[in-house]
């Protein structure tokens, strides 16, 4: 049966612009009748996803710019820049054919070669591909001078390379349809963040005052003025780790599967992203953070909020977000009659235990430690 760390959070952030749309403006959705500022799984998910890598010292880079990087390698090595391309154009006749095949063009930003689609690689996969058109590299040399050269790359080594993967891409997956058995199916999942209660854009008119013009009196001293639209809210996060799918990708270890489910829990707590982050400087931690370990199936809380949360009297909507929070895990108790829940356990702002949130922690860390523990012990 499978098995899931699931990790909650509600996280009041002040000013801030975390997620913009094409306009600039905060993402926005309506849920419960009421429009919500909203944080895409995408943003949320970027900055987990390298710090994790950092942690385990394990990197991947996600990019269209393969073909010229490979290329500045091999013309650093003293490749001429024509054998370089015809190197690489060795490596793309590997994979797939026709429409499948891995494309690439010239990019009108830089004019340099970039593939059609974006390839998620671990960080060692660059260095891998040099030196196999370096083994061959007499071969390489020799047929492209030819009208009709030959496949001199061992096709089997190029997608080696190409399917090859790390902690991270075993995590986080990746797809590429132009290699068959290229594609990792994550065993993580990240929800959209939105506010527990009813939000909008609000406009900030400001100026950058040009520091020689303001010397003078008799001239105003703005050099820019403009807007920029930010929000501010409780949001709630929320997202799981498929321990089962992940054991797969990882081939079985359980003790690399432990440690990164630590820095997966410890960075999406901690983590944000970091728009717009030097003119607004948002680093709050969460007010709540709720972890457990199910073993029939995930469930959000999200529908706590489906009722937008209301300030209190005083004013201050975090502690009738926490409140509602509670209230649902009742619920979620009571209509599951706790089957499948195998650990639970919160740490808060305030010293209150949360009596339907299981156990209480003093600190995250504590929470995660026993959460992990939870999640990778051997099933009787």
């Amino acid at each position: 049966m499978a098995r899931f760390l699931e990790l909650h959070a509600l996280q009041s952030i002040p000013v801030a612009n975390l997620n913009r749309d094409d306009l600039g403006s905060p993402k926005m959705v309506t849920y419960g009748g009421a429009d919500r500022i909203r944080v895409s799984s995408q943003a949320l998910k970027r900055p987990i996803r390298h710090g994790v890598e950092a942690d385990l010292g394990e990197y991947s880079f996600r990019t269209r710019q393969l073909p010229n990087r490979h290329q500045a390698i091999l013309t650093d090595a003293g490749w001429t820049p024509e054998a370089a391309a015809f190197a690489w154009k060795q490596i793309t006749a590997t994979v797939g054919k026709g429409e499948k095949n891995l494309k690439f063009e010239i990019s009108k930003q830089t004019g340099l070669p970039i593939t059609l689609v974006l390839l998620l690689l671990p960080d060692t996969a660059l260095r891998e591909l040099a030196d196999l058109c370096d083994a061959h590299r007499l071969a390489l040399e020799s047929e492209q001078a030819k009208k009709k050269p030959a496949q001199i790359l061992p096709a089997g080594d190029v997608h080696a390379i190409l399917k090859s993967r790390n902690i991270s891409i075993s995590m986080f997956g990746r797809m590429l349809a132009e290699l068959p058995g290229a594609n990792v199916d994550g065993a993580v999942q990240i929800a959209h963040a939105f506010t527990t209660h009813a939000a909008e854009p609000q406009r900030d008119y400001f100026t950058a005052v040009d520091d020689w013009l303001s010397d003078n009196e008799d001239v105003a001293g703005t050099g820019h003025l403009d807007t920029a639209e930010f929000s501010a809210g409780v949001f709630y996060r929320y997202g799981c780790l498929n321990l089962d799918d992940f054991l797969k990708n990882l081939g079985g270890d359980r003790e690399t599967a432990a440690r990164a489910a630590a820095s997966f829990a410890d960075h999406f707590l901690m983590s944000l992203p970091q728009a717009k982050k030097n003119s607004t400087a948002p680093h709050t931690l969460p007010d709540l953070a709720y972890l457990t370990v199910r073993d029939r199936r995930p469930i959000s809380f999200a529908a706590a909020f489906e009722t937008p949360a209301r300030p209190m009297r005083g004013g201050g909507i975090a502690e009738p977000s926490r409140d509602a929070f509670n209230a649902y895990a009742a619920d979620v108790a009571r209509l599951t009659a706790g089957r499948g829940l195998l650990f639970g356990g919160h740490a808060s702002v305030g010293d209150r235990t949360f009596e339907h949130l299981n156990e209480r922690f003093d600190s995250y860390e504590a929470l995660i430690d026993a959460a992990v523990l939870a999640l990778v012990a051997q099933q009787p």
